[in-house]
């Protein structure tokens, strides 16, 4: 890790604090709540004259992501923020929206989707402020800052918070099915780099209880699972997710019960798509996979048919 001084600004070698998973949904007094932007986490280096915004990877986007390169006259000093690259569909963040923009290189096309699918940078703290290395100051204070330091318009939004109703803001996320919030500790500092207990995230998770068609070996004692599910009578893919979970289980009844090939995967195993598991998941993608699955188990109590 680099030392960090007032040098930062030019040298421009801050990485972004990380969250910690949370164990459970929680209100406290201590923490501030807010929305987790199914977003590309991102500082924007706020100069005189110029924006440069920088991933988590220490990549420069600015070729990417033209219509953010005046963020600087946002603002009257300089600055340092953290925040999210986000792309808003129908007034919800769209992640593939913004992972298309994130992947073209070519500047007609980027140049097309600024119209069509613009990019918000959206700042939930401050770490520089003119001549000033904030991390050691309590997030509060950061925050306080933040609004008074910067002026928000169709590119740049600050991100709200609420105190201590942690419970409160994610059943509202969770019926709005967004990705889920985060609690920070109000009097915590910047931890550049780390992933620390006083950011926590909570993601609003969803579970289906999957057909188990087959499976990939992988490396390192995993398998990655090709799961299916039910429509209107017929087996359909439901996306892939790699566990170490139920391994010696699910590779003796392939075993036992083999099965043509069910889907368009020539290098998997397959089999009699009768076993069950549950798997937990953000969302299914347009493509009809799942966004961060995690296989939960096996169902003992159910068989494939039981889902048609």
């Amino acid at each position: 890790m680099p030392e960090l001084n007032i040098n930062s600004f030019e040298n421009k070698n801050i990485a972004p604090m990380l969250f910690k998973e949370a164990d459970d949904v929680f209100n406290s007094p201590d923490y501030l709540y807010e929305l987790k932007f199914d977003g590309i986490r991102c500082l924007a280096y706020l100069d005189n004259d110029k924006t440069t915004l920088i991933n988590k990877r220490g990549k420069i986007l600015n070729p990417t992501y033209p219509e953010l390169m005046s963020l600087h006259q946002n603002a009257n000093q300089k600055l340092i923020l953290d925040g999210e690259l986000v792309v808003f569909k129908e007034s919800k963040p769209d992640f593939y929206a913004l992972q298309r923009r994130s992947l073209m290189t070519d500047p007609l096309k980027i140049k097309i989707q600024m119209k069509l699918n613009p990019v918000i940078y959206i700042a939930f703290d401050l770490l520089f402020l003119e001549n000033q290395l904030l991390i050691n100051m309590p997030l509060f204070e950061r925050k306080r800052l933040l609004k008074t330091s910067l002026k928000e318009d169709k590119n740049l939004l600050i991100s709200k918070h609420l105190e201590g109703k942690g419970k409160e803001l994610f059943e509202i996320v969770k019926a709005m099915n967004l990705e889920g919030i985060v609690a920070k500790e109000k009097e915590s500092f910047y931890y550049p780099g780390k992933r620390s207990s006083v950011w926590l995230k909570m993601k609003v998770y969803q579970e289906d209880d999957l057909v188990i068609c087959g499976y990939i070996p992988k490396e390192n004692n995993i398998i990655d699972l090709i799961m299916g599910r039910y429509l209107e009578g017929k087996l359909i893919r439901a996306g892939r997710v790699i566990t170490g979970k139920y391994k010696r289980e699910i590779i003796d009844y392939a075993k036992k019960h083999p099965s043509p090939p069910l889907f368009d995967q020539e290098e998997a195993i397959w089999m009699v798509p009768n076993l069950v598991g549950t798997v937990r998941y953000m969302m299914e993608t347009k493509t009809g996979g799942l966004r961060q699955p995690v296989f939960v188990g096996i169902r003992d109590d159910k068989i494939g048919k039981d889902l048609m």
